[in-house]
C-alpha cells in the first residue's frame, strides 16, 4: 500500500478509525502497508491539517494500537516520514509564526517566498529524523520510508531548480542529495541493522509534473547513490504513470533503472490498477488489470508495486485481483479521499 495523506488526525494523533483503516487492508492481504506521511518531529515539517505526527505520548500510543492491528492480520507495516518544507505557510499550525523552510528559500524556481535553511536548521532536521525513526522502531513499525519526493523539503535539496546554495548542500547532484544521505546515516546510527530504511524520490513535483532530477541514467546514480552509500534498504521510485519509459532510446521506467543502478530492492508505483493516470487527485478513475506489472515483475524489471488510490477505495482489491473479480472492484472516485473505508 503507497502512503497517502488522510487528515484524519487530529492534533497529529490517529484515531481509532485509523487504526482500523489499516487493519482491514492487512486483514485483506495487503502486504506491506506503508503509513500516510508522519510529519518529523521539527518546528516547521507541518503543512496541512490533521496530519498525524509523534511528537506527543498520546500520538506514539496511538501508533502503537495502528501497528498491533496490522500485526494482529500478519501484515507488516513501515512508517513514512515527512517534512513538507516550502508547502508549509505562515499561519499554518502548529505554529503560525514559523514559515516554511527549504533549501534556498525558493519553493519553485524563481519564487523565493519560504526561510532559507541555515547549517544549524539541517542539523536539526537531521536530528529529528533520526530521532523518530528510532521511536519508529521502539514502538513496533517494521522500518521508515523518507519522503524525498514531489517537491517535499528533501526534493527541494535535490532539485536544481529550488536549490540554489552554494555550500555543501547545493551545486552538483551529489551535493543536493547530502541532505538525504546524511538523514539515512543519522537514522542508521540510532536503529538496529534490522531495522528496513527506504527511500521515496520522484522525478516529478507538485509545482512542476515535468522537472527531472536526471535526465539519464548515469545522472539518476549521481541522484541516488550517496544515499545508497549510507545504508538504505530499498527505494521506492514514484512516478504518475508506472508503464512510461523513464530516459530516451529505453522503455524501461524509473523503478527499472533504478534498480538496475542501485542494486536494491526497488518498488514502482504510479496508477497500478487504474484505467486513468494521476493528475488530479479528485478525479475518478476505473478499475482495469495489472497485467504488465505482473509481468515486469516475472522479469525482474522490479521488486515491490505499490499501491494507492485503488486500495483507497476498496481495501478487498488485492483479494479480488488475485481472484479476477475486476467486476466487483469499486471504482476510484473522490469520496474516497474523505472517508476510511
Amino acid at each position: 500500500m503507497a502512503p497517502m495523506t488522510r487528515n484524519q488526525s487530529p492534533g497529529g494523533i490517529p484515531t481509532e478509525e485509523v487504526a482500523q483503516y489499516y487493519k482491514r487492508r492487512a486483514e485483506a492481504e495487503v502486504g506491506l502497508i506503508i503509513t500516510e506521511g508522519i510529519e518529523v518531529s521539527h518546528k516547521a515539517s507541518s503543512a496541512y491539517p490533521n496530519v498525524p505526527r509523534l511528537d506527543s505520548q498520546k500520538a506514539v500510543d496511538a501508533w502503537k494500537k495502528v501497528i498491533f492491528g496490522i500485526k494482529e492480520a500478519e501484515g507488516a507495516v513501515i512508517a513514512q516520514l515527512w517534512h513538507c518544507g516550502g508547502f508549509r505557510k505562515i499561519g499554518m499550525e502548529p505554529d503560525p509564526n514559523i514559515p516554511g523552510y527549504t533549501a534556498s528559500g525558493i519553493v519553485r524556481p524563481g519564487k523565493k517566498v519560504a526561510h532559507a535553511m541555515t547549517i544549524d536548521d539541517i542539523r536539526q532536521t537531521i536530528d529529528a529524523y533520526a530521532s523518530d525513526a528510532r521511536i519508529c522502531e521502539e514502538i513496533g513499525f517494521d522500518g521508515v520510508e523518507i519522503h524525498g519526493a514531489h517537491g517535499y523539503l528533501i526534493d527541494n535539496f535535490f532539485w536544481n531548480g529550488t536549490n540554489i546554495r552554494n555550500d555543501d548542500y547545493g551545486g552538483s547532484i551529489k551535493n543536493r542529495s547530502r541532505l538525504a544521505a546524511e538523514i539515512i546515516k543519522a537514522i542508521r546510527s540510532k536503529v538496529s541493522s534490522e531495522f528496513i530504511v527506504g527511500l521515496r524520490f520522484s522525478q516529478w513535483k507538485q509545482q512542476d509534473y515535468a522537472a527531472k532530477l536526471a535526465h539519464n541514467p548515469d545522472e539518476l546514480k549521481d541522484v541516488i547513490e550517496s544515499p545508497v552509500e549510507e545504508g538504505l534498504d530499498f527505494l521506492h521510485s514514484s512516478m504518475r504513470r508506472f508503464w512510461e519509459s523513464e530516459f530516451k532510446e529505453s522503455d524501461e521506467n524509473l523503478a527499472y533503472w533504478t534498480k538496475k543502478i542501485s542494486g536494491l530492492p526497488t518498488i514502482s508505483v504510479g496508477s497500478v490498477g487504474l484505467d486513468s493516470e494521476f493528475i488530479d487527485m479528485s478525479a475518478s478513475a476505473s478499475p482495469t488489470n495489472i497485467n504488465k506489472v505482473i509481468d515486469d515483475i516475472n522479469k525482474e524489471k522490479y521488486d515491490l508495486v505499490a499501491v494507492g488510490r485503488a486500495l483507497l477505495a476498496d481495501y478487498e482489491w488485492v483479494l479480488k485481483i488475485k481472484d479476477q473479480r475486476l467486476d466487483e472492484i469499486n471504482p476510484y472516485t473522490k469520496e474516497a479521499l474523505y472517508k476510511l473505508y
